[in-house]
């Protein structure tokens, strides 16, 4: 595992680097068009620094790279998206295999419909098994490529990208405060 303090100083510079990017592509922007380069710059800089095994960083970048701006952004920090990152093949190709076996999964969910009357001698083990399935399917939903991972990879992935968001909101907490600070100091003139 990286150093937290040299993980928070890369995604600062990448982060710092996007949002340059962002005010230099559009001058007069909206509140929604800030909070929109915001968002992107910061996801775009968290998922450019891990490694390239980590599949939410693929997902969020196969996401972002959607949108012509977006490429911009990502061109600056990593260079030639082409050659360096292959975030779209590699997220396309898992998702067309992963479709067949969504679609397997629902058939099979579809055909093994429980009766009333079987309903009510349900064990404590299968009500434990359903919510387990449940709440799984919601955080295949929170982490970007989660509907297509398996169990195993989702918690690994998920422990990888709770340390990423983390460091997200430590800079962004400590760069709100210090611009507070500077704001409410009686020194500071505007």
């Amino acid at each position: 595992m990286r150093n937290p303090s040299s993980l928070k100083q890369e995604f600062l510079k990448k982060w710092i680097k996007g949002l340059q990017i962002c005010s230099a592509t559009k001058k007069n922007m909206s509140i929604m068009e800030r909070k929109k380069a915001i968002k992107l710059s910061a996801d775009i800089a968290i998922a450019s620094t891990r490694k390239s095994t980590i599949y939410w960083s693929h997902a969020l970048m196969a996401n972002a790279s959607k949108d012509d701006t977006s490429k911009i952004i990502i061109k600056n920090i990593l260079g030639n998206i082409d050659d360096n990152n292959n975030f779209k093949k590699a997220s396309m190709g898992i998702s067309m295999s992963q479709r067949g076996i969504i679609r397997s999964k629902k058939i099979v969910k579809k055909s093994c419909k429980i009766s009333r009357r079987a309903r009510k001698m349900i064990s404590p083990s299968i009500i434990a098994k359903k919510m387990v399935k449940k709440r799984t399917k919601v955080l295949k939903s929170l982490v970007p490529g989660g509907e297509y991972m398996d169990d195993a990879s989702l918690i690994k992935e998920t422990l990888d990208y709770i340390i990423s968001l983390r460091v997200q909101v430590d800079v962004m907490r400590h760069l709100a405060n210090n611009a507070s600070y500077e704001i409410n100091d009686p020194k500071t003139t505007l």
